[in-house]
């Protein structure tokens, strides 16, 4: 709880500035395009800033450019100041194309760089003279621009300046940060990922630093080895799951007990502390289900499902949905875990009446 920063009110303050310390202590945050609700993005940083404006994202990121986009577990929003440790992977998919952009060809690439340069920052709305073609992926656009500056993205060549909604602004990379930095080493890599996680797990295991993330688990093991017999780490063993490894840093530890949290979040599917289903699991005793792509007949919790943390406890899963014309959020459905009193309950209805003001809100 300490780790996430979901124990306390307001733990970063407020604007900008809080939107980057936020960022920089969770690693990263997840954005997605589901919209029955406002936007993971924006949902994660409101759960951490009660008094976030979407504004103040869009300053960090275009503004200030202290935050930029790039795919973690998932596309995310990322320090800056970490970019180094990205860089290497942006020349991997230069060298090794994904298969999935295999109908991008070279020439569209160079077209696509001295339409940027002499146009500047451009989205995919700004591009009218495509010969559109027929979707070969539910999630793909007929326009064949859209694949070409994704495969641009993923190789570094440009970055996302700016974004209204789920519409991208690309630029070029050097252009937008005035010059690409030094590639991070491998070890620097593996470091920053056993940091990360240390940071803001507090207690991590090999899955949960390398979270979908096979190939570094190798490299992650030996760093973790070192330091435990460096006595950087400490062993730990979570009860109801002995045979996990699990490890933290001595002042973790050490710091004193305290009583849980006397807050209530509503948390996004896709934050931190929820995306990690099996450690979710075992340390909350809370199996979330995503039903959003599952048939409505076969839904136990609802179609958007938000998990309602109560102190150190998830009592409640709650499918909630916007209904932005009449200017309400609706409950679709509530499924109670817990027997929660009508203390909790009236606790629970105002964060209920905080998160919708955030929905309607700036």
């Amino acid at each position: 709880m300490s780790a996430q920063r979901l124990d306390t009110a307001a733990p970063f303050g407020d604007g900008p500035a809080a939107v980057l310390a936020a960022i920089a202590h969770l690693g990263y945050v997840q954005i997605d395009t589901i919209n029955v609700i406002e936007r993971c993005h924006h949902h994660i940083l409101f759960s951490r800033i009660p008094g976030y404006r979407r504004g103040d994202l869009a300053q960090v990121q275009s503004s200030d450019k202290s935050v930029f986009e790039y795919w973690t577990h998932a596309l995310s929003y990322v320090p800056t100041s970490d970019l180094p440790f990205f860089v290497p992977a942006m020349k991997q998919y230069r060298e090794t194309p994904s298969r999935w952009f295999g109908s991008v060809t070279p020439d569209e690439v160079k077209k696509m760089l001295r339409r940027l340069r002499r146009e500047g920052p451009l989205s995919i709305r700004d591009i009218g003279d495509d010969e559109l073609v027929d979707k070969d992926h539910p999630w793909a656009s007929r326009k064949p621009s859209k694949r070409v500056l994704e495969m641009m993205f993923f190789q570094g060549l440009v970055t996302i300046g700016a974004r209204q909604g789920m519409v991208k602004t690309y630029d070029l990379m050097a252009r937008h940060f005035g010059a690409v930095p030094k590639p991070a080493t491998e070890r620097q890599i593996t470091a920053y990922l056993l940091d990360r996680a240390l940071r803001s797990q507090g207690v991590a295991s090999l899955d949960s630093i390398c979270h979908l993330d096979a190939p570094s688990k190798k490299a992650v093991r030996a760093l973790i080895d070192s330091r435990v017999r460096r006595k950087l780490l400490v062993p730990v063993v979570i009860a109801g799951a002995e045979k996990v490894p699990h490890w933290a840093e001595p002042a973790t530890l050490e710091a004193a007990a305290s009583e849980p949290p006397a807050l209530v979040h509503i948390l996004s599917p896709f934050d931190p502390l929820i995306i990690q289903r099996k450690r979710l699991s075992l340390f909350f005793g809370y199996d979330h289900l995503f039903e959003a792509y599952l048939p409505a007949a076969k839904r136990k919790l609802g179609y958007f499902a938000l998990p309602i943390l109560m102190g150190d406890r998830v009592v409640a899963a709650f499918d909630l949905k916007t209904d932005r014309a009449a200017k309400k959020l609706l409950i679709q459905r509530a499924t109670w875990l817990e027997d929660v009193d009508a203390e909790g309950r009236a606790a629970v209805d105002e964060a209920l009446g905080r998160f919708e003001a955030f929905q309607l809100g700036e």
